[in-house]
């Protein structure tokens, strides 16, 4: 399975993990308010499903979105089963679309829940996603009813009690300011040619072939927070990238030149700005650069989250591996305020 990291904060009832850059397992944290929540998430689950609550606010009050399914007669989250070679986020966004129509940008992970089912321990992944104007529509198979709720009410209609677990993150987000966000995604370039077999100038190196697959994989997964901007070096590995997702969703495009190795080296003050610079427009956005900049991005992202979360940023060279990515999510109503932090490789070794 493709590798995936979250981060947050403490909760009673949940031991705390280590920071899981080392383990085989997924980790996740999230900052409620100003507590983190760190999550257990080890062993190893038979089944894998992901999912998410929409939410949306009407006057003023909180409202999220509960399915009824018939084969089961429960109340539920819309979620399902990861497809082959799908990742966990991709999963996510594709069942929110298959079972009530609504194509959804993931916003703040939340807590994961755990449960046994016939087949051995069931895990569902869940994120925040927020819906303005678009009406849910119901697959009239899986699901033949929907309905916007309070927390409250969804928390005595929900039928499995586990599912209660993400919600009452959400609303404690939603307390904090902290459940309206938009998307910081690091992505670094993808597999390129060797140096050793490279003659020509070493900004125009392109991709391998292994690099062109696996930025199909990076546009996939950025799907599910599809930036409309995407802000890369300059240098062709880079553009190359980012090329796949560039002409499938069509996001504003520029590159600086700031975010190249040479330059990154030579006046590193000048990359740490240009990464500062994402925050401004408090728009989705993803950044791709190289593995030997990428230290002076995380100092940067450091700087917007607590000294916990930062401690999930990678420190040790590669950092990264080649199209791997780390989300952040930033909070509208606490300008540069970091709140949730994920990393994934959206492709098998």
């Amino acid at each position: 399975m493709q590798g995936t990291e979250k981060s947050g904060g403490e909760q009673p009832d949940l031991e705390v993990p280590g920071d899981g850059r080392d383990a085989p397992a997924e980790t996740a944290a999230l900052l409620l308010g100003e507590r983190e929540i760190a999550l257990d998430l080890t062993g190893e689950p038979k089944v894998i499903a992901a999912g998410a609550l929409c939410w949306r606010v009407r006057a003023e009050q909180l409202e999220v979105l509960l399915i009824h399914r018939p084969r089961y007669g429960d109340w539920s989250w819309p979620k399902g089963k990861l497809d082959s070679g799908e990742t966990i986020p991709e999963c996510a966004v594709r069942e929110v679309m298959e079972e009530v129509g609504l194509e959804i940008r993931l916003g703040i992970a939340l807590p994961e829940t755990r449960y046994p089912v016939a087949s051995g321990l069931k895990s569902v992944h869940y994120w925040a996603a927020h819906v303005s104007t678009a009406k849910p529509r119901p697959d009239g198979k899986e699901v033949d009813g929907v309905r916007w709720c309070s927390p409250e009410e969804a928390a005595s209609l929900l039928t499995n009690p586990t599912d209660r677990l993400p919600l009452e993150a959400l609303a404690v987000a939603h307390e904090a300011g902290d459940l309206d966000t938009w998307p910081l995604i690091i992505v670094r370039h993808a597999k390129a040619k060797p140096r050793s077999s490279w003659a020509r100038a070493e900004g125009d190196r392109p991709l391998a072939a292994t690099g062109q697959r696996q930025a199909k994989a990076v546009a996939r997964l950025l799907q599910a927070w599809h930036p409309d901007r995407v802000v890369s070096s300059p240098w062709l590995r880079c553009v190359q990238t980012m090329g796949p997702y560039v002409n499938a969703r069509k996001p504003k495009f520029k590159t600086v030149d700031a975010l190249t190795e040479h330059n990154a080296k030579r006046k590193p003050g000048k990359a740490r700005l240009a990464v500062d610079n994402l925050f401004e427009k408090a728009r989705p956005v993803a950044l791709c650069t190289h593995r030997p900049v990428l230290p002076l991005v995380f100092e940067v992202l450091s700087q917007q989250m607590t000294n916990s979360m930062s401690s999930l940023l990678p420190e040790k060279d590669p950092y990264l591996a080649p199209g791997e990515m780390i989300i952040c999510q930033v909070s509208r109503r606490n300008p540069r305020r970091i709140v949730s932090l994920e990393r994934y490789r959206p492709f098998d070794d």
